[in-house]
């Protein structure tokens, strides 16, 4: 039995099953990302959930594990050399998830530093773009009366979604035949944008026709459906 009572976390989210990884987390874009790729490839494992309405995220127990009090962060008693593993940033998580299960990231050496680049991709380019035209369009942000940062991002937002439409031209998935963490990455994002942002028709989301096939691809994996819902609502 893995004993975690050295990290401060346990204490709010106890460990019921201490010897499995512990995952901290909603199911936002980025939270599902980790959910998704835990369900994709069997890992076991035991989530909790980081409530905002409540700032949970901003208690002294999870930034013991995460100190940018973002979501997902994971514990790992099980990670390198047998020690325990705290680790955020849902980027990284998934780095780690495939190199610690041998699922999810191309075996050849150039196409796993490709599959990183489409991952850096969606960390730097989707994952923050399209959070802010979702901040202006349903949020907050669509009561300013000046429409200029809102149209920064429906424009940048439409641009990367060119980006990734042509890349999935004649592609099953964006590394080809084999589905990747890219595709966890990028994919949850993409499904925010069209549904819960409701920002579909300001992007035309309907010019993209291969990023639609390759989303509805996506969101019929069991392991995706799964995932979308972890944890789930209290």
């Amino acid at each position: 039995m893995s004993d975690l009572s050295a990290f401060a976390i346990t204490k709010k989210w106890p460990a019921r099953h201490p010897d499995r990884l512990q995952l901290y987390s909603l199911p936002t874009p980025n939270g599902v990302k980790v959910s998704i790729a835990l369900e994709e490839t069997g890992l076991p494992y035991e989530v909790h959930r980081v409530a905002f309405d409540t700032n949970d995220q901003l208690s002294p127990e999870f930034l013991s594990l995460n100190p940018n009090n973002k979501i997902p962060a994971i514990l790992d008693p099980n990670g390198p050399n047998g020690q325990p593993l705290a680790l955020f940033e849902s980027g990284a998580i998934l780095v780690y998830l495939a190199a610690k299960t041998g699922q999810l990231m191309p075996t050849d050496e150039a196409a796993r530093y490709e599959t990183l680049q489409w991952l850096m991709f969606q960390m730097g380019g989707i994952g923050p773009m399209f959070g802010q035209l979702g901040f202006f369009h349903k949020f907050a942000g669509k009561d300013y009366e000046d429409k200029r940062p809102r149209d920064r991002y429906v424009a940048e937002s439409r641009r990367l979604l060119q980006v990734l439409d042509g890349r999935l031209a004649s592609r099953q998935w964006i590394m080809g035949d084999e589905y990747s963490i890219a595709d966890i990455a990028v994919f949850p994002w993409v499904r925010n944008l069209a549904g819960f942002y409701g920002a579909g028709e300001i992007v035309g989301f309907d010019d993209f026709r291969e990023v639609r096939r390759v989303l509805d691809a996506f969101v019929a994996r069991p392991a995706v459906q799964r995932g979308l819902a972890i944890p789930p609502a209290p």
